[in-house]
């Protein structure tokens, strides 16, 4: 007896085509994630603020203006501080720059930056046994313009004084160095602290989060 082709055929395709309950469905992957966030209860905004309070410095990147690699991308170390008088998150991110560095002469060219923050600064990541590039090791990418703060502002000295709290050293180098104190002015906020790509916070909602 030979088989009707139309059977075969059908059994051909049962075999070939993937069943939706089986193998890799990005619809359903997007819906696991979703799912997996909101049982863990991520919120993103608050990560950003933890990730920026808990370290002591941040990675910078701008546009150079070093004649040896003008308009390449400049990555420097710097130290910050979000801190009010107490010691308690701002999420105002502070920082001190001199013209003898990369960062000082690029910024007064073009002043938008971007600080990567990650949870590996404080080796949480290293702890859990994760590493630094699983999305799952918490890290926040912010992107601003820098605003030199004006010494005659009220805001001026709490927030010096709050950051050579932090960074005694700092002292000196505003004495010796000509290091003056600047605001990121906060433009976009990624964060990625979980499989599925970054999310996107707004400045407001970051700024909300209370301590």
């Amino acid at each position: 007896m030979q088989p009707c082709p139309s059977i075969l055929v059908a059994l051909i395709l049962a075999f070939v085509i993937p069943n939706p309950s089986f193998g890799y469905s990005p619809r359903e992957d997007a819906r696991a994630i979703r799912e997996f966030k909101r049982l863990q209860g991520l919120n993103h905004a608050k990560i950003a603020r933890d990730l920026v309070h808990r370290a002591n410095w941040a990675a910078l990147g701008s546009l150079s203006t070093n004649k040896l690699v003008e308009g390449y991308p400049m990555v420097n170390i710097i130290s910050i501080d979000d801190s009010d008088a107490n010691g308690n998150s701002t999420g105002r991110i502070r920082f001190l720059l001199t013209d003898l560095d990369f960062t000082g002469p690029d910024w007064q060219k073009d002043n938008k930056v971007t600080l990567l923050f990650s949870d590996e600064q404080t080796l949480r990541c290293r702890d859990g046994g994760k590493d630094p590039m699983e999305p799952t090791c918490a890290r926040s990418m912010i992107s601003g313009q820098v605003q030199k703060m004006d010494p005659s502002d009220q805001s001026y000295q709490p927030a010096k004084d709050a950051f050579v709290k932090r960074h005694p050293a700092a002292d000196n180098w505003i004495k010796a160095h000509n290091f003056y104190l600047c605001e990121l002015d906060i433009s976009n906020i990624f964060v990625l602290d979980f499989y599925g790509g970054p999310h996107n916070v707004k400045a407001s909602d970051y700024y909300a989060v209370s301590n």
